[in-house]
């Protein structure tokens, strides 16, 4: 073991990281370095004195010291014993337990992978490099940290490969988790993305009889704390942050699923790209990978234009959208003598023609309840901190300042509070007062809007509940941006490469391909369940090994998960899934696996 120093140039200073570092063997007999301790910034006392720790434990090339390694009588006679090929005998007083790590979620990994078939995918695409480093078994590490654990390539390095079992089930080494080999293996992927869609569509259709002809489109944003400048070209910029990060560059990421929530494909534009510009690219892009159809699309508003959906309508193409509420005071007159449709408990909707198309408007008493709430928090939050401003005495450019937070934080609904702000004085530093009231009018008019909302289509002869139906299928894709964001942890971005920010995309969406699918499975077999209750579950199964000394200076080793406890056994049972027999026992000499028939002695 020895100290490495890692240098980073951040704010226009130079830090200095350092590791306490080891170079072990890995199972193809190849060495590499593996990360046994983060250390952070060092002084030059601390510097030193973690020299002399690392060695005295190393022994700097020479037998450690025997205080570190001190052996009873018993163990030094052990190993003068002469070895005995074919049975040994262990001593059940000395048995240890080493290297727990977690199995459960590991395997459910390697099960939903197996289901999806996505070695028949990658393997021939990700052959084996001219050194025999498996990379189908590194994106496997990868993607199963990201469904698992989301984390850092680093972080994957330098601890949650070794706290894992996905060693024991790939039968690999620790050199796949190392940190290079990871960020190669992130550089093979992207050309293979789009044959992977028209590969996932294929085994949606196969596994769940899924269909294409109606699909969900939205859009989010994942932001970097990187700064620029960026190269030419580079998709990194500032935007409209649906995270609230708008001091940060982001990227925006269109995402089309079905209406079950089965991801089909998705796309990484330019931070700055408009919810509007970004439709007709894609809508090219899903003919040419699907073929044209008479497909239904569904988004939300902002999305679409009327040039692009007049373009839709053209290819063929049919479309249910949102419309914003500013629409709906155009059409209160028309739609006044319209018939209630009740669709659903507390939903009703009206249906109008309008220009060839459908107007559907709709009411919804939770949506109204909801809206409500929100909207008092919002005004009576804003209220209190006005009431805050108030009592204080600020100049002038404070008093915007403090007033012009609380509006940002109220959002829209600070049109529903009249602020009355006094000129300039003369004097910037001289005390300034404001008036503020509750604008009764603009109440008025959005407790009459509350929960009702308008959709527009071309499916002019449907009824009007199933337009809406259709419409409330925009949640699966809500979803999906919560889970990629969220459990997946597509957020934080820790790579600065545009190709390797990419790859990051696409195994978080790989990941999400595999909690779609046993999600479905739990639609299915156990519903009620969720993936993310699922995998906390089963990542309980814990893996750990027993060793047992023998009287040849041997070790009898027993790699052993832990029996499933009831809840365990539910799922287990629900899905129809069998864990794994335990594996057979190693007995091991100088830390290498003997092979060959075992009998022992107990």
């Amino acid at each position: 073991m020895y100290l490495k120093c890692h240098s980073r140039r951040k704010n226009g200073k130079t830090h200095h990281y350092w590791n306490v570092v080891e170079h072990v063997r890995g199972a193809a007999g190849r060495r590499f370095e593996r990360q046994v301790l983060y250390l952070g910034e060092l002084g030059v006392e601390e510097k030193r004195a973690w020299e002399e720790r690392v060695g005295r434990i190393s022994g700097g090339g020479r037998r450690p010291e025997q205080m570190l390694f001190d052996l009873p009588d018993e163990r030094l006679a052990e190993d003068r014993a002469p070895l005995r090929p074919g049975r040994v005998t262990i001593r059940l007083s000395g048995f240890s337990l080493k290297n727990p790590r977690q199995y459960g979620g590991c395997w459910l990994f390697c099960t939903l992978w197996e289901k999806l078939g996505l070695d028949a995918f990658w393997r021939p695409l990700l052959p084996a490099s001219r050194k025999g480093t498996p990379w189908i078994d590194v994106l496997k590490i990868l993607c199963a940290n990201r469904l698992l654990d989301p984390s850092s390539e680093w972080r994957v390095h330098r601890e949650w490969f070794r706290r894992s079992a996905m060693g024991d089930l790939l039968g690999c080494g620790e050199e796949l988790s190392a940190k290079d080999t990871l960020y190669r293996c992130l550089d093979l992927l992207l050309e293979h993305k789009d044959s992977f869609f028209q590969y996932l569509r294929g085994r949606w259709t196969d596994m769940f009889n899924a269909s294409c002809d109606v699909l969900l489109y939205d859009l989010t944003s994942t932001y970097f704390e990187s700064e620029p400048p960026f190269p030419p070209g580079d998709k990194r910029a500032h935007g409209y942050s649906r995270d609230h990060r708008g001091d940060c560059v982001q990227v925006v990421i269109a995402l089309v699923v079905t209406p079950d929530g089965l991801p089909v494909a998705y796309e990484v534009m330019k931070g700055n790209t408009a919810d509007s510009a970004t439709l007709a690219a894609f809508l090219d892009k899903i003919e040419h990978l699907y073929g044209t159809a008479r497909r239904i699309w569904l988004m939300d508003r902002g999305i679409p234009t009327e040039e692009t959906l007049e373009e839709l309508a053209a290819r063929g193409g049919r479309y249910v959208v949102g419309t914003p509420k500013g629409r709906l005071s155009k059409l209160e007159g028309a739609l006044a003598g319209k018939p209630w449709q009740s669709v659903r408990d507390k939903v009703r909707v009206k249906l109008l023609d309008q220009d060839g198309e459908a107007v559907v408007f709709v009411e919804s008493a939770d949506r109204v309840l909801k809206e409500r709430a929100m909207r008092r928090r919002r005004v009576r939050k804003l209220l209190r901190r006005l009431a805050e401003i108030s009592g204080q005495t600020l100049s002038y450019a404070a008093l915007l300042q403090k007033i012009g937070a609380a509006r940002h934080e109220a959002g829209r609904d600070q049109r529903h509070v009249r602020i009355d702000l006094p000129r300039q004085p003369p004097d910037e530093n001289a005390a300034v007062t404001f008036s503020y009231r509750l604008d009764r009018a603009k109440l008025r008019e959005a407790r009459r809007r509350e929960g009702r909302y308008l959709l527009r289509s071309n499916l002019v002869q449907s009824d009007p509940g199933e337009l809406w139906e259709f419409y409330m299928r925009l949640g699966e894709v809500e979803q999906a941006f919560r889970t990629l964001k969220g459990d997946l942890g597509l957020r934080p971005v820790f790579h600065s490469r545009e190709s390797r920010i990419e790859s990051h995309v696409l195994v978080a969406f790989i990941a999400y391909s595999l909690s779609a699918t046993l999600r479905v499975l739990l639609s299915r077999s156990a519903p009620g369940l969720t993936p993310r209750a699922v995998i906390e579950k089963l990542s309980a199964i814990q893996m750990i090994d027993v060793h047992f000394p023998t009287d040849d200076a041997r070790e009898l080793v027993f790699s052993r998960y832990t029996t499933p406890e009831a809840d365990q056994k539910l799922i287990l049972d629900a899905l129809g899934w069998k864990l794994p027999e335990q594996s057979p026992p190693k007995i091991t000499a100088g830390g290498k696996v003997e092979t060959g028939k075992l009998a022992t002695d107990f």
